[in-house]
């Protein structure tokens, strides 16, 4: 089918539209979009769907609920979940509404097809209904006698349905697996798939309802509506014009890429997904990534709790490059992560503001003082430190491509601000004032300030899959233009032309934010989507499991705490300084609610030692001391006193 090379076919979960998007929504979306955004940088051909899944019993009784028609209800929604992807900067090439005429004519003869392969029949369908989630299940996947993948109540359904014959495919699937080792990731998802619904049995699947009408009906019986995953599921092909007159761009670009799901619908698109394509003899998706959840320090998100937290807010507010900034930097892509104001504002003033802002705002101030306001390319004599930078530009490009290809966003992003923080260091090497003070030293001076002109115009290259504006602001003030942010330029140094005017008074493109003004800002927003307790959010997440392996990458050392003392204008954190018997480390904890700084000194702790270091308020933090918390009590984690300072924690 398609050219391989050159071509790359992303998409999102289509979104069902019980209610306004919150950040979770907005994560999946910002996460698919760098990845859109980072393969047409490559050169690629891409195409980024996202959409809506409108058919259904909880759509009809949503929309009676509003006193709306269904269709009505859903459009008002699709126009809102688009203006928010437009505010966000959202490269979608097409955004599906099931609804839509081109999705429900393929839907009926994709449904005839199965039909007419004896992949499907009709029976009685008894058991277990879980409306919100749209799904059936047995009386032993019932957990507690609740839904077991939402929680919430369900209910006794006994209605004729037609039959998907899941069994037909099972082994095949499996075979899959096997030889695709990348097809489910993480790979965690993927034995919880093998373990919890291969092996046991797959059970066949019910495919058509008959107790509401709102959906696409069975062709030949119409008294059947089309389930929702044979509905639903179908989009990533009918939007490419599958079955239709005109199907290049299915020819173009199916198989797709990846699709991105979260971990909530991981089941219905490595189970029924592949099977379906397997019943129309198509090629199956090459992955589907399947990331966490985004939690509160409290739990779940939900209305009832006034913790949800919705993504016009911030960006309104902080701008949209700080908000994808966040939601990728911050959380593990993959994992479950956790949002806070505090750690929003954090990232905000530290990263962006004090780390990039401050390299980008003294780079033009010196160009200015030191040449008048032009890049000085012809003039360099290089210093002793330019290899080494170059070098280290080099390696995290490489670094950055290959964590790109595995979607480890927060890990590319890591490694592109140790560019950042390389960058501001070579700075403070080759001490610019002083050289300015010796004329002989010219042609060095000259030399610092092209590379830290060249370093920027390759950071603001690589930033430009996860912040839209920033990158055209950065070289905007260096006073190039566009034509600089090609991903062929990367790894020189050499590329600005001699005499570029950067711009004569920079603005911060980040400003500094008052942490204690935001953070009560941000947690009044908050309050402020307080509704009834009924209006869930998000679903609570199940613990992740991990391996023997993942744990033995946890280095815990015991350690001693030899001073402590609090630090400004921050209540819940105080500054340890602690003696791991190999090295004095320090650490900032968020345990000043729980401890006085004088009842800490002497203690016994464990530390997360090869924690990487991060920056709390201004104060550089080395690792984690271990706690434990249940209804508002902390206590630390503590060892006996014969254990030595260093000693490792098994």
């Amino acid at each position: 089918m398609k050219d391989q090379q050159r071509t790359f076919y992303i998409t999102t979960p289509i979104y069902y539209p019980s209610g306004k998007f919150h950040i979770g929504t907005a994560y999946t979306t910002v996460a698919s979009d760098a990845m859109a955004r980072y393969k047409r940088l490559r050169g690629f051909d891409v195409r980024f769907l996202t959409g809506m899944d409108e058919h259904g019993q909880k759509i009809q009784e949503k929309a009676q609920e509003a006193g709306m028609e269904p269709q009505v209800y859903v459009n008002e929604i699709a126009a809102a979940a688009k203006k928010v992807w437009a505010l966000m900067d959202i490269s979608y090439d097409d955004f599906i509404q099931t609804t839509e005429e081109r999705h429900k004519k393929v839907v009926e003869t994709i449904f005839q097809k199965f039909l007419n392969n004896g992949d499907i029949y009709k029976g009685e369908y008894e058991g277990w209904y879980c409306t919100p989630c749209e799904s059936f299940f047995t009386e032993t996947q019932l957990v507690d006698g609740n839904c077991p993948d939402c929680g919430r109540s369900v209910h006794k359904v006994k209605e004729e349905s037609y039959f998907f014959n899941m069994k037909k495919y099972a082994d095949r699937l499996l075979a899959y697996y096997e030889d695709n080792l990348g097809f489910i990731e993480p790979e965690s998802r993927k034995n919880e798939m093998i373990n919890n619904f291969i092996k046991p049995g797959l059970e066949d699947l019910s495919v058509s309802r008959t107790s509401f009408d709102w959906g696409i009906h069975v062709p030949g019986d119409p008294k059947h509506i089309i389930y929702v995953w044979v509905d639903a599921l179908t989009n990533y092909i009918t939007s490419l014009g599958y079955l239709t007159e005109d199907d290049s761009l299915f020819q173009k670009f199916w198989p797709a890429d990846v699709h991105v799901v979260g971990k909530d619908i991981v089941r219905f698109h490595t189970i029924y997904w592949p099977i379906f394509l397997m019943a129309l003899d198509l090629p199956l998706p090459k992955k589907v990534f399947a990331h966490g959840f985004i939690m509160m320090k409290d739990g779940k998100m939900s209305k009832s709790k006034g913790n949800v937290v919705y993504p016009e807010m911030l960006v309104e507010r902080y701008g949209l490059d700080a908000t994808r900034y966040f939601l990728l930097r911050e959380l593990p892509f993959g994992q479950d992560g956790v949002f806070s104001p505090e750690s929003f504002v954090e990232r905000t003033n530290f990263d962006l503001a004090n780390d990039l802002g401050n390299l980008l705002n003294r780079t033009v101030s010196m160009i200015n003082k030191y040449f008048d306001g032009k890049i000085p390319v012809n003039q360099s004599e290089p210093t002793e430190f330019d290899a080494a930078l170059h070098q280290f530009a080099k390696e995290v490009v490489e670094k950055y491509e290959a964590n790109m290809e595995k979607m480890q966003f927060s890990i590319v992003l890591g490694d592109l601000w140790s560019l950042v923080s390389r960058t501001n260091k070579y700075i403070d090497e080759t001490q610019p004032w002083a050289l300015a003070k010796d004329e002989a030293l010219k042609g060095q001076l000259a030399a610092v300030m092209t590379n830290l002109a060249e370093s920027l115009r390759q950071i603001a290259i690589l930033t430009q899959p996860f912040m839209t504006n920033s990158p055209k602001e950065i070289i905007g003030q260096l006073g190039l233009k566009e034509a600089y942010l090609t991903w062929d330029l990367l790894g020189s140094f050499n590329v600005i032309e001699d005499g570029m005017q950067v711009i004569t008074t920079g603005v911060p493109i980040f400003p500094r934010l008052d942490v204690e003004v935001e953070v009560a800002y941000i947690r009044e927003q908050m309050r402020g989507s307080v509704q009834t307790p009924q209006e869930e959010v998000e679903e609570e997440p199940q613990a992740e499991e991990i391996s023997i392996d993942d744990f033995f990458k946890v280095d815990l050392r015991v350690a001693t705490v030899i001073d402590c003392e609090p630090i400004p204008k921050a209540d819940k954190l105080l500054k340890l300084q602690l003696d791991m018997g190999y090295e004095k480390r320090q650490v900032v904890s968020g345990i000043a609610q729980h401890y006085k700084p004088e009842d800490l000194v002497g203690k016994k702790v464990i530390v997360v030692a090869n924690l990487k270091p991060v920056k709390l308020r201004g104060e550089l933090s080395q690792g984690m001391i271990l706690a434990g918390e249940k209804d508002g009590y902390l206590t630390l984690a503590t060892v006996d006193e014969k254990l030595e300072n260093g000693a490792q924690v098994k």
